[in-house]
């Protein structure tokens, strides 16, 4: 009777019990308490509280806890539901709730049955912890004109800043090609890809930029979609996932762009 809730009237009874028996037949406390199946500290905590109720931190029945059958119905429901409608799935466990009010399966509230949906493995895939893929890069591209990657940087001339716009094949790191530019805006970076696919007018590479101003435009992605092209965007503040331009700049020498 260890580690379980015992009725106070079911206490008292078995303490009231025990001194009878003691009193009666000369068993000695311990040897009776091993025979009854109760520690002997568990019996001076009962005698101490010996016509009192129950007030220690055991684990005490509530009448909103959820009954047995009603969480096997949960967890039917849901797998019926699951492997009938693809669309359910993305609905989530508050609809699930819902429904099953109204299809009078079970009265029961959406964290409920989240618990519960939760504990069998049922959750949806967008309710699940997503790990970061940063720092694991991307599938590398097999052959020439598949990865252009494009970067700002600037140089000094004579006093006098102005703006590199380099194209990189990721491939053959092989400089597509470049512009020097007074500014950097968009215009200048849609000259400078331009002016790469006229070189190549039958390739069709993925564009891979940082999140400058100049590649999340509006325009920008019109551009590229004009041109059929795809555009995918590095990690912000990790200049590491644009590394093969980046460390081609610093093999001759330019700073980067602040």
């Amino acid at each position: 009777m260890n580690n379980i809730w015992v009725d106070v009237d079911i206490r008292d009874s078995i303490v009231i019990y025990i001194d009878y028996v003691i009193q009666k037949s000369g068993v000695k406390l311990k040897q009776l308490l091993g025979m009854i199946g109760i520690s002997k500290g568990k019996y001076y905590q009962w005698k101490k509280r010996l016509g009192k109720e129950n007030r220690h931190n055991c684990s005490l029945p509530k009448s909103n806890w959820l009954l047995p059958w009603e969480r096997e119905a949960i967890i039917n429901y849901a797998k019926n539901h699951y492997a009938e409608n693809d669309y359910f799935l993305r609905d989530g466990y508050r609809r699930l709730a819902y429904r099953m009010l109204d299809e009078d399966v079970a009265a029961v509230s959406p964290s409920s049955v989240y618990r519960i949906l939760k504990a069998e493995g049922l959750l949806n895939q967008w309710n699940t912890v997503k790990t970061s893929s940063k720092g694991n890069g991307f599938h590398q591209p097999d052959g020439p004109h598949q990865h252009w990657h494009i970067d700002i940087k600037y140089i000094n001339f004579h006093g006098t800043f102005l703006f590199l716009i380099s194209l990189l094949d990721g491939y053959s790191r092989y400089i597509v090609h470049h512009e020097v530019r007074v500014n950097m805006t968009e215009y200048d970076v849609q000259i400078t890809v331009q002016r790469a696919k006229e070189k190549y007018p039958n390739e069709r590479p993925r564009i891979i930029s940082d999140n400058g101003g100049q590649f999340i435009s509006k325009d920008f992605r019109q551009f590229i979609k004009f041109l059929e092209l795809t555009h995918i965007k590095t990690s912000v503040a990790y200049p590491q996932s644009n590394g093969k331009l980046e460390r081609f700049h610093r093999s001759i020498g330019i700073e980067c762009l602040i």
